[in-house]
């Protein structure tokens, strides 16, 4: 179990079901909980991490619940958000859960100017603090329901929230008029790098997948009434219906705090996967990602056609077999 929650456990606090737990991720250690617990996480590989330990996992909730933990993610918007759903839902104790250099500090005393707050207990580089729900002082911290970048709808804590990411920019100028009939965008967050695609191409069918959920609803409604298909799903174990003639990316490079260059690897690896013998794949990255082996390995023709000082272009074509 969480350090922090176990000694809250020890300490005197009570945790009553119908329990939620809203964000934990896979470092999130629940053990010690109840199966019958439901776990809200809306990130594809998180979800299936506790569905797969017996968890009640659902992408997102409305339904009732007694108590509910919230462990906090490092977007304060996103933070603010979980703590007004979890209020709505709970009608007990809302408990918080973070860690310092994810803001814990500055939200206990945002909250603590709302409500009466219990604890805290600081431990393992974090604090664990608990109050009464009070849907009413947290009103204020619904998620909007209108936010917007160009147009496009978005949400707190999604990538690119808040304004055009450049590398997907840099991408989509690089990008040539003919993809094909079959193109994945894969890690399509809310669809930016799909709506350019349809401006300037008519495909037969463009497959949007996207870890994140909260996401994908957004890249729903960006790009409703065309062709694209949405799949909730994580890009590197996904298996597109047909064989693809283009995928295009910006494939994340983290989960955490601490850069993975394995999940843009496995990016790499998936759109080979799921390309046809004579596909493409466009992607961009991080200039300073090491990405060139495993494209080599992966594609007969590899290029860098476009980039800066802080991103890189690449075409590869091709996929070896």
């Amino acid at each position: 179990m969480s350090p922090r929650l176990d000694l809250a456990l020890q300490s005197g606090l009570e945790l009553s079901q119908p329990l939620s737990v809203l964000g934990p991720t896979s470092d999130s250690d629940l053990s010690a909980l109840p199966r019958e617990t439901q776990v809200v996480q809306p990130f594809k590989p998180f979800h299936d991490h506790f569905a797969g330990q017996g968890f009640a996992a659902v992408p997102e909730a409305h339904d009732p619940c007694q108590d509910a933990i919230v462990i906090l993610p490092r977007a304060k918007a996103l933070a603010r958000s979980m703590v007004h759903q979890a209020c709505q839902r709970a009608s007990g104790l809302i408990i918080i859960d973070g860690a310092k250099t994810d803001g814990v500090d500055s939200l206990l005393k945002d909250i603590r100017k709302r409500v009466d707050v219990e604890g805290p207990i600081a431990k393992a580089h974090g604090k664990i603090f608990w109050f009464q729900s009070a849907p009413e002082a947290f009103a204020d911290w619904a998620a909007p329901g209108n936010q917007t970048v160009d147009g496009f709808l978005t949400a707190p804590g999604v990538f690119s929230a808040d304004g055009i990411d450049p590398a997907s920019a840099l991408l989509l100028g690089a990008l040539p008029e003919k993809l094909g009939a079959r193109i994945a965008d894969l890690g399509a967050g809310w669809g930016y790098l799909a709506a350019g695609v349809l401006k300037g191409a008519n495909p037969r069918a463009l497959h949007l997948v996207e870890a994140d959920q909260i996401a994908l609803t957004c890249a729903r409604v960006n790009l409703a009434k065309t062709c694209a298909q949405f799949h909730w799903a994580d890009a590197v174990t996904w298996n597109a219906p047909e064989p693809l003639d283009t995928v295009i990316m910006n494939p994340p490079f983290h989960t955490s705090r601490a850069a993975d260059p394995e999940l843009g690897q496995g990016f790499i690896k998936s759109a080979a996967r799921n390309l046809t013998r004579s596909g493409n794949l466009w992607m961009v990255a991080n200039r300073h990602l090491p990405y060139e082996v495993t494209l080599a390995e992966n594609f007969v023709q590899v290029q860098e056609v476009s980039g800066d000082n802080r991103f890189k272009v690449f075409h590869a074509s091709r996929p070896r077999r």
